[in-house]
């Protein structure tokens, strides 16, 4: 008596098919899965029989065979406990209708017979999608996330008796749609208009927001560094279908999806400096996303940057070039997404007050060196954004004049990135901080006076050729945001201020 279900295992954000081929046999009473399980689906077959018997329905007093095919990948994860129970029941006959080759099913059961939720249950699907399958099985608890998927129904089930019913033919179960909708309101508790003056530090996160540009944020305590970075959300266009289902799916797989739904709002990670790096970068025994995949479409804050390890700090490089982090174990390769915004922040020295008019700085210049030292030359390199923030003035915390909303904001942003969506729509790039070099020949062209001004900041400030190319992302941004079609020598002009630090104060 042989059964065959079809499932999946999960290798970072990829699905494999898998085959639980169940054997029945005559012989001495013995429960034994090959196929090289991990511990956690080892210790299923302790699971499967008592959720089995606590079912109502009688465990077979036979040798049990369970072969996970291919036997030469190596399966993890609890979702196998289901097609295990499954196997065994159509094997024993209790189910009488064999499952076609394109359903697969997935799920954890409890001892009463329960099917709990698992993780990655978006991330299998949609790879099973992908390999032609058309029906998914799965934890009625999964079936938010799931139900977002086309092409594939998905079958919500809660416990044994009711998949078994369902598999016999006795009942009917319709397949879960759920249909996405953006929210009518952000119902954030923060806003702009809270934040007194500070009018520079405003148009540079909104520039940095409307491109999707890195930026750094420097200047004293209190000035409002770590007020307008948790703020920035507020201003960030909503999440899109297909960005909100790349979102899903890594929290899905780090068992971080709380709502059970898709994710509506723009990721904010704040990760402490005390971070590890495979924290921030991700990986482990068996690789997880780190905060860079968690920020993916949104904002990753490292406020107080250099009180992060240099190690740690250096790992961003790759990711924030390439919209992607890649992890080699011995088990092997993974790819994670990591396309966010950085925002940083960090104090001119280590007691924060250098060049302060009002108070008198205590670091030595070894001290401060060292400080700075942190934040290397490739790494700042990667930053399209720098601007120093200045002491909140008193007139400004006295001011009664109401401060522009964030609502406001937002409709600038998502006008100059719907401009930016249009005309990249054939590159496959949203924002113009993903222009290649080809792309900036192609989209950044500039006039002669606005050559000539590039050309002296050029020479006058040592930029590199990277330094050059983010300055020219940001004028177009700069330009989006004034809907002019092409850049201006203005643009030139304030898109190079923003630049002027790394001379400032690295030297």
């Amino acid at each position: 008596m042989l059964s065959i279900i079809k499932t999946c295992v999960l290798y970072g954000l990829e699905g494999y098919a898998i085959d639980v081929e169940t054997d029945l046999a005559g012989g001495l009473p013995n429960f034994n899965i090959v196929g090289l399980p991990d511990i956690s689906i080892k210790e299923s077959k302790e699971r499967v029989r008592s959720a089995i018997k606590n079912s109502g329905f009688n465990f077979p007093v036979s040798r049990i065979t369970v072969n996970l095919a291919p036997a030469n990948l190596k399966k993890e994860g609890s979702q196998i406990d289901l097609p295990i129970a499954i196997g065994i029941l159509s094997a024993s006959k209790i189910i009488q209708k064999a499952l076609d080759a394109e359903t697969f099913i997935i799920g954890e059961l409890s001892l009463d017979g329960r099917i709990t939720a698992i993780d990655g249950a978006l991330a299998i699907v949609i790879s099973m999608r992908n390999k032609n399958f058309k029906r998914a099985i799965v934890p009625a608890d999964n079936k938010e996330e799931c139900g977002a998927i086309e092409g594939i129904d998905v079958i919500p089930v809660s416990n044994i008796p009711q998949l078994v019913d369902f598999l016999n033919g006795d009942i009917f179960i319709q397949p879960y749609k759920f249909k996405y909708e953006n929210p009518d309101e952000d119902n954030f508790k923060e806003d702009f208009s809270e934040i007194k003056g500070q009018p520079a530090m405003k148009r540079a996160v909104e520039i940095a927001a409307a491109g999707n540009h890195n930026v750094l944020l420097l200047g004293g305590p209190g000035s409002g560094k770590t007020m307008i970075a948790q703020r920035i959300p507020t201003i960030l266009p909503d999440l899109s279908f297909e960005e909100s289902l790349e979102v899903t799916k890594i929290y899905s797989i780090s068992g971080l999806l709380s709502n059970k739904g898709l994710i509506s709002k723009r990721p904010f990670r704040s990760p402490h400096h005390t971070s590890s790096r495979t924290s921030i970068a991700g990986g482990g025994r068996k690789p997880r996303p780190g905060e860079v995949s968690l920020a993916h479409c949104g904002v990753l804050f490292l406020d107080e940057i250099p009180e992060f390890p240099k190690s740690v700090i250096e790992v961003l490089r790759q990711p924030m070039e390439d919209g992607k982090i890649s992890i080699s174990r011995a088990s092997g390769s993974f790819t994670f997404p990591a396309k966010f915004m950085m925002v940083s922040a960090m104090n001119p020295c280590p007691c924060g007050y250098l060049g302060d008019s009002t108070h008198e700085c205590s670091c030595t210049q070894g001290q401060i060196d060292k400080y700075l030292g942190k934040i290397s030359g490739p790494l700042l390199n990667r930053i399209d954004i720098q601007v120093e923030v200045l002491p909140v003035k008193y007139e400004d915390l006295k001011d009664k004049r109401e401060e522009e909303r964030s609502k406001e904001i937002k409709k600038r942003i998502v006008e100059a990135r719907l401009i930016q969506m249009e005309r990249y729509k054939h590159m496959g790039i949203l924002t113009n901080s993903e222009l290649s070099t080809k792309g900036i020949k192609k989209y950044c062209k500039v006039n002669k006076e606005a050559e000539t001004l590039l050309k002296d900041a050029f020479e006058l400030l040592g930029l590199s050729a990277r330094a050059y190319n983010k300055i020219l992302k940001v004028s177009r941004t700069i330009a989006d945001l004034e809907k002019c079609k092409n850049i201006e020598t203005k643009h030139i002009a304030e898109a190079i201020q923003y630049r002027s630090l790394d001379r400032k104060y690295w030297r």
